[in-house]
């Protein structure tokens, strides 16, 4: 079966400014929630990696899970290696996957459309049932790629359906960014002042009425930020450069490189440290709105 492959080269961000920005308001003090679930974290070096697809053995990316099980049928996050030069079979899959490109390139597209090479920081989505190939091309390549249900299946071409969604192909250079302090939640308010320097890029979903959305936040060297949320699913990963994580009182803070994870369930508010030289940048999932203070 033939399937309609549409490409959007532009941010989806323009869409949804005007929607994001018509729910800001004045900010309250952030009441302190007493028995919320305990937030957790993966570092890079910690995660346990396998084959992406089994049944093309040392030919398959390899593939390791920060959140979720992307073999099971709830949602799930996981990063994705592959080798210089990657291009794989015409195939499909049998649910929509969103990726965000770590390092090297990624070209995710039609078997006939031309390379359109997507670098680091760059947003991609891949419909279920589209077919498709993809191609990775630098000395390190890496990917993360996340599910809303699973199980994450490899499937021929043969099988292709219409799911009635369309690829997004989002060049970084295409993202439209806002700065955080312009964004005020009602019924969300921070500790203090909203962070300035902060800038938020919305990819999709609507967080407007606690709905499941998807964004990138860039965070300047050495900057301090305090990411509250009541969302009920919150997921963050480090695409770029390298945060400490302070989750606990008087625990000291985790460092936490690029492709690592850090999450909670429920009201919770993170402190992150970005380290280093140059600018860090964060992909997070929320099921729900969150908020980020100085």
């Amino acid at each position: 079966m033939n399937t309609h492959h549409t490409t959007i080269k532009l941010s989806l961000s323009l869409i949804t400014v005007a929607t994001v920005l018509g729910a800001c308001s004045s900010t309250q003090t952030l009441e302190n929630h007493n028995g919320m679930s305990s937030p957790e974290s993966l570092s890079y070096e910690d995660i346990q990696w396998g084959a992406l697809n089994p049944a093309r053995g040392d030919n398959s990316p390899r593939a390791g899970n920060l959140w979720g099980d992307r073999t099971g049928s709830g949602a799930s996050g996981f990063l994705v290696q592959f080798v210089d030069g990657f291009s794989s079979p015409p195939h499909i899959h049998n649910i929509t996957y969103r990726g965000v490109v770590i390092n090297g390139l990624v070209h995710n597209d039609d078997p006939e459309a031309e390379n359109m090479w997507l670098p680091a920081g760059s947003f991609w989505t891949q419909p279920a049932g589209d077919v498709h190939i993809t191609s990775a091309q630098g000395q390190f390549n890496l990917a993360y790629i996340e599910i809303d249900e699973g199980p994450y299946l490899v499937q021929p071409t043969d099988e292709a359906f219409e799911s009635g969604d369309i690829s997004i192909n989002v060049d970084e250079s295409n993202l439209v960014w806002l700065d955080a302090s312009s964004i005020s939640w009602v019924d969300l308010p921070t500790h203090g002042g909203a962070a300035s320097g902060a800038k938020i890029a919305w990819l999709w979903g609507d967080p407007q009425d606690d709905q499941p959305s998807g964004s990138l936040v860039k965070l300047p060297a050495g900057f301090t930020a305090q990411i509250h949320t009541q969302a009920p699913n919150f997921r963050a990963v480090v695409i770029q450069g390298a945060i400490d994580l302070h989750q606990d009182q008087g625990t000291g803070a985790q460092r936490l490189g690029t492709g690592s994870y850090f999450g909670s369930e429920g009201p919770t508010t993170h402190r992150v440290v970005a380290t280093g030289n140059g600018e860090h940048l964060l992909y997070i999932r929320a099921d729900g709105r969150y908020e980020i203070a100085d």
